[in-house]
């Protein structure tokens, strides 16, 4: 299947099972955390640094927004990206999320910082994800089944992707977003505008002073 003809491709056991089954349990007991620590209020309900339950695409789900073990993988995973795409890439961000019975993915496409973007399967019970390869809004999907340490790479802004209800328990899964590189708009968008990966949010378009690395 070539990404270059079809704007997706789905690449089978990326990542081992075991690094998979890792990335999964280490997110499971983050929210766990995250949870307790926001129920105890020993951090603000507002704070993004533990992740959110207030992503308004998947309402009351955990997520999170540029978790630095994820924007590793984000690294990781560029080399096989650039490979099985022909392109030359830039990293913008990543974004994790356990879903839950009862979630749903509405249809959508996404913003420039998700042009060419990859969904890695980490564990859980599994969950498909539907595509439209037409480009074309409203038309019947290709359903794509991954097990944990598979991914499907997919052009975010061209083709309307979604999830039906899930009916499991828990799926955890990573999106990994790059952009083409090489572009004044790419350049300037690079790891999504902020200083360095690991880094919420917040810190778009902010500038490090009396940082070396």
């Amino acid at each position: 299947m070539s990404f270059k003809k079809n704007k997706y491709t789905v690449l089978k056991k990326i990542i081992s099972r075991e690094l998979a089954d890792f990335c999964y349990a280490y997110f499971l007991n983050k929210r766990n955390v995250a949870r307790f620590l926001f129920d105890q209020k020993y951090i603000s309900p507002f704070t993004e640094y533990w992740g959110i339950w207030t992503d308004e695409q998947v309402p009351n789900t955990y997520s999170h927004y540029g978790d630095l073990v994820m924007e590793t993988l984000l690294q990781k995973v560029k080399p096989i990206m650039e490979k099985n795409t022909g392109l030359k890439l830039s990293e913008t961000y990543s974004y994790a999320r356990i879903y839950k019975n009862g979630d749903v993915l509405a249809r959508h496409k996404d913003r420039y910082s998700c042009e060419i973007s990859t969904t890695l399967n980490l564990g859980g019970d599994p969950w498909p994800i539907y595509l439209d390869p037409t480009g074309k809004e409203k038309q019947a999907g290709i359903k794509v089944d991954l097990d944990p340490g598979d991914m499907l790479i997919y052009s975010g802004c061209d083709l309307e992707h979604w999830r039906e209800e899930f009916t499991g328990k828990d799926c955890g899964q990573v999106f990994l977003h790059y952009n083409k590189a090489g572009s004044k708009m790419a350049k300037e968008n690079a790891l999504d505008k902020r200083p360095l990966l690991g880094l919420p949010a917040w810190f778009k378009g902010s500038k490090l002073t009396n940082y070396t690395k």
